[in-house]
Formats: C-alpha cells, structure tokens, sequence
C-alpha cells in the first residue's frame, strides 16, 4: 500500500452509522476508495447507541468491523448526536476540531444535516483546503416544526458558503436545495447514491439465467420452461412466507424504514386496510424498528388488520425478506434517493411510491412502478389495487426495474467522487498530507 503521506487523507463524518441510507452511503464510500490516492478516516456519532435494535446494532457493528478491515480508521465522537441537544452539539463542535486539528485532513466530507454543519464549521476553523457534504436528502419538510425547519434552512445557506461542493444524489434533490436558497446550482453535484446489489440481483431469477452457462441452468432443471422463475415462486421466498405465517396465494405488500413519522408507515397501513376492506387478500410486511412501532401496532388493531401485518423488526438478511413480497412500497413524506428503492427493484419488485425527494428520479411512473401523493390514503389505496388486481402488469414493471437497478451500482458512485476530489483538490492545488506539523 501507497505510504500514508504519499496519499490524501480524507475525513468522513457521519452521526448514526446504522442501517439507513446516509449511513450505507458513507460506509460504502470510505470503504472502496482507492487506497492508493487516499488515506480514509470516518468519524462517528453516537446516534446508533442505546435506541438501536439488537439486528441493527449487530449491522452497525459489521459495518464499523468491515470498514476497519478495508483499511479505513474510526474515530468515535459519542456527543455527536442526531437530535437537537445545545450542549451536546457545542462539544461535539469542539470535539470534532480537536480530530481535524490532529488529523490534518486534505479534505473533509461530511454526511447529512446535523454532522454537516458541526463538521464543515469545524474544518473551517481549521482551514481544511477542501471541503465537500452531502446531505442525503434535506430536512426543509416532514421532520420538525416551522421555527426549527426554518432555522436549519438559514444554517444551510451560511454553512454553504464556507463549502465547496455539494453532492445531491438525485437531480430532484439539487433543485429543492436550489429552490430553498441554499446555493446556486453550479456548487452542486449530482452523484447517485451507490448500492451494493449482489445480494439483492443474487436472489433475483434473471441473475441466474445469465451468470450460469447454457448448458447447466438450475432454472430449467426445475422445470421453468421459460426461464424466469418469478420471484415470490423460488424456495426462498416460499420459505420467507411459511416463517411469517403468510398463506400460500396471500398478495404481499412491503416496505422497508425506520417506523418514524417522516416514512409515513401510517399512511401505508390505512391504505392497505381499505384494500383489505373491499377484499383484497393483502398482507403487508414491515421491515424497521422505531418509536412508533407501537402505536403503529395499535392502529393496525383498531382497522381490524392486526393478522394481515408482519412488523419484522430489522433482519440482518434484507434481500431474503423483500424477496417474499408481490409489489414494494415506500410512503415517505421525505427522501433524498430511497437506495431500498434500487434493492427492490434489482429483485424484480414493482414499486408504490410517494412523488417527493429524489424518488422521481428512480420510479417512472407507469414503466417501473406507480406515484401517489403524499399521505393520499385514497390514492394509495387505489394504486396499490390496481397492482395487486394485474399480475401481468407487476411483472412487466419488475422487469423494467431490474433492468434500470444495475446503473446505480457502487463502482460508478465511487468513480464519480474520485473525478470531484481530484477536481477540488486540483483547483486548490492541494499537496498530499504533510509529515510532520508545522
């Protein structure tokens, strides 16, 4: 490996390394930059720690384990946290300039709303050369209350002079960050979130017709003239159903998110229990852990659906849980990508979707899948029948989102980053890192 200052050192900042999308992103990122160009540091909060599920604690833990493996350093910063917490959030700042200070980083990249304004005032302060965020989304709707969303906007805005580029992930995201005053278009690049795939296009039929070669193909030894197995037909979505006591023929819903207000599990529920009114046979799988379980638990009593829901908690094996589901839906009030979005669909699955954030930019409504207003229980309601009641049409779109998943692939995320440092670093004529303190 390249000497440590013969490369660029590349501060990452991130507060809850879990299982969302900002966090898979950022590990994703740290963990295949070119070794030979950069050195990597990843700097975590403490948001993961003591309201995490046991699964989603372990997947953190795998997370940190891996990206230790690849060569990456962490550095815990516990007072870092996702909530609004003034005390907490001074010492993070102060904490996060005493690493940088030490670090000496050519370069700091911070992830989402909170790291990115402690993180990128603090490599101010400490005159890092370049400095890069990405939002993975923003906060402007669905999360806080007027005063506090409005209060975060203007920190956007000052904080987004001292920063030198800006990474949406989706065209629609850098238009709403536009839109809100935030910056002016040319401080933005539009890099897609990468997503690793494998186990998700590994379980998908059409994989396995065109990584095994002609003249031994598992799918016509098990008797599928055609070649496609549908998806909720293979063993393992056969077995995923019998584990969630789902009955053979049952039509299966599923979403994937933390149960919190801004995914809008509620909105979903009452849709499906208006289906389930007018006699449809849904069932509706909900992978994700969070504070309104509960409640979301009790309304689905009070609709009477209690016996057609599956709250699942995290599962270390995403894949083989979506695998079990006839269409896929994310009902969301905010979304900076949805990467869940891109797993479903490398799987086959048609999509429901709401029409806000980047996630226009992922489902073509009437090819890949179908979008609904926000929070329209109606609207919802009626899109996820029109699914359910045409199986040719669900597999028509899974099959158009198969094809479109792979251009979202992580090699050319990584490949995109590459091309802005190099550019950034470039125009500030930065040098690899020095030896020794001046």
């Amino acid at each position: 490996m390249t000497p440590t200052s013969d490369r660029i050192k590349v501060l990452h900042v991130i507060t809850r390394f879990d299982k969302g999308g900002s966090a898979e992103n950022t590990f994703l990122t740290v963990r295949h930059l070119d070794r030979t160009l950069y050195d990597p540091v990843l700097v975590i909060g403490g948001g993961q720690a003591g309201n995490a599920s046991d699964p989603e604690a372990d997947a953190a833990h795998k997370n940190r384990s891996d990206a230790v493996q690849s060569g990456v350093r962490l550095v815990a910063l516990p007072r870092l946290v996702r909530n609004l917490h003034p005390l907490s959030d001074l010492a993070a700042f102060f904490g996060l300039i005493t690493i940088i200070r030490r670090e000496r980083p050519r370069i700091v990249h911070t992830h989402t709303s909170k790291a990115g304004i402690l993180g990128r005032w603090a490599a101010w302060v400490c005159r890092v050369p370049v400095i890069v965020h990405t939002p993975h989304g923003h906060v402007f709707f669905g999360y806080f209350g007027s005063l506090t969303t409005h209060l975060f906007i203007l920190l956007e805005r000052w904080t987004a002079r001292i920063t030198d580029a800006l990474i949406a992930l989706t065209p629609r995201e850098k238009s709403e960050h536009i839109a809100h005053g935030i910056t002016p278009a040319d401080a933005f690049a539009v890099i897609h979130s990468g997503v690793d795939l494998k186990p998700f296009l590994a379980l998908a039929p059409s994989s396995l017709c065109s990584a095994t070669p002609p003249d031994s193909n598992p799918l016509e030894d098990a008797g599928v003239s055609d070649g496609l197995l549908r998806p909720t037909e293979t063993p393992v979505a056969e077995t995923m159903r019998q584990n969630l006591g789902i009955p053979p023929g049952a039509t299966v819903v599923a979403t994937v998110g933390r149960l919190t207000a801004v995914k809008d599990h509620e909105t979903l529920i009452r849709a499906v229990a208006e289906c389930v009114r007018q006699g449809e046979r849904l069932f509706l799988v909900l992978l994700g852990e969070g504070d309104l379980r509960a409640d979301l638990e009790a309304l689905c009593e009070r609709l009477g659906i209690a016996e057609n829901v599956r709250f699942t908690g995290w599962q270390p094996d995403v894949a083989r849980l979506m695998v079990t589901c006839d269409l896929f839906c994310l009902p969301s009030r905010n979304e900076g990508m949805g990467k869940v979005l891109l797993e479903a669909m490398a799987l086959g699955k048609p999509i429901v979707a709401s029409d806000v954030g980047g996630i226009p930019d992922l489902v073509r409504s009437g090819e890949n899948g179908l979008l609904v207003p926000v929070g329209d229980v109606t609207a919802w309601a009626q899109a996820i029948r029109e699914l359910v009641r045409n199986p040719d049409l669900r597999r028509r779109m899974g099959e158009t989102g198969r094809r479109i998943a792979p251009a979202y692939s992580v090699e050319a995320m990584i490949k995109q980053i590459d091309e802005l440092y190099a550019k950034l670093l470039s125009d500030r004529c930065v040098q690899p890192n020095p030896e020794t303190s001046p």
